[in-house]
């Protein structure tokens, strides 16, 4: 098999996991990282000097100057993994083989940012991880694999992180190995669906916590964020409760009431009204005061 020659655009520790499994294989060779330019990786940079690879920081890797930079490295792939800086056509086809990214999304369904935290939102049963080729899109290129793994009540942000550092450092080396053996079966997303769909970036104010929403969704809601997330907020009077944990209760009963209430206080947590029935709160932090039966969170 020939040598395959990769520069690798790379950041955290979906980077980190994956290169190691890159550089355990003797017929590749990372000839350069590039990391994010806001805030490079220093475990990165770390393993590059480790292994005498070339490290660069680069604010814009389309400007002509990177380019030409890019061209003197000779590379066959160039990969992204956990980059955020987007390709433009001149820079995507400099490698003999293309561009390719790692995303951890079920794609064509799961385009965009922080797609861990939709995946649970949503209730989803599964999430993907796809490893694609870079067109002129935002993950809309044409996907080389894709591997799901599962979604249960157990799960949270935190589970979902680390299934998916490990099973993108996977996806990611098989894909790469079967470019690598010229077999790659290229899937335009357009066969699996003409539009697909997109999740927009989660921003500061995202985590305020809706107890109008059903239990189930204030579950979902609560675990997608939970840490190393944000964590779901509300407030009680002027004083700001981080919600890290709560319990579905699937056959709680419905009844009406004022969502928010709290209906009781326990050792171990306490029981809030929702638009449906009610959740338990067993995990949450703040500057509080003693809550009481009755209060209300909002």
């Amino acid at each position: 098999m020939n040598r395959l020659k990769i520069g690798y655009f790379a950041d955290g520790p979906w980077a980190h996991k994956a290169i190691e499994r890159l550089l355990s294989d003797g017929s590749i060779e990372i000839a350069f990282v590039c990391a994010r330019s806001d805030n490079p990786d220093m475990v990165l940079k770390g393993i590059a000097e480790k292994n005498l690879i070339t490290f660069l920081v680069n604010s814009d890797i389309n400007s002509a100057a990177f380019m030409e930079q890019a061209h003197n490295f000779n590379c066959d792939l160039f990969v992204s993994m956990s980059f955020n800086q987007i390709f433009k056509a001149h820079i995507y086809n400099i490698p003999r083989l293309k561009t390719i990214n790692c995303h951890a999304g079920k794609l064509p369904w799961y385009r965009g940012r922080n797609i861990l935290n939709w995946a649970l939102i949503n209730d989803e049963s599964e999430f993907g991880i796809t490893v694609h080729y870079v067109d002129d899109g935002i993950d809309t290129g044409d996907i080389i694999l894709q591997n799901c793994y599962p979604i249960t009540d157990e799960d949270n942000y935190a589970t979902l992180l680390e299934r998916a550092y490990e099973g993108c450092a996977t996806t990611l080396y098989d894909a790469i190995k079967s470019i690598q053996a010229g077999i790659t079966d290229r899937i335009p997303q357009k066969f699996i669906s003409e539009l697909g769909s997109y999740c927009i970036a989660r921003k500061q104010g995202d985590e305020h916590l809706n107890w109008n929403q059903t239990s189930r969704e204030i579950f979902n809601f609560v675990r997608a964020i939970a840490h190393p997330g944000p964590q779901a907020r509300s407030f009680l009077e002027d004083f700001e409760v981080k919600i890290n944990q709560v319990q579905y209760i699937p056959k709680a009963r419905n009844f009406k009431g004022i969502p928010g209430s709290i209906l009781g206080v326990h050792r171990d947590g306490f029981v809030v009204k929702t638009s449906d029935s009610f959740v338990k709160v067993t995990q949450w932090g703040g500057n509080l005061r003693k809550l009481s039966t009755g209060d209300r969170l909002k």
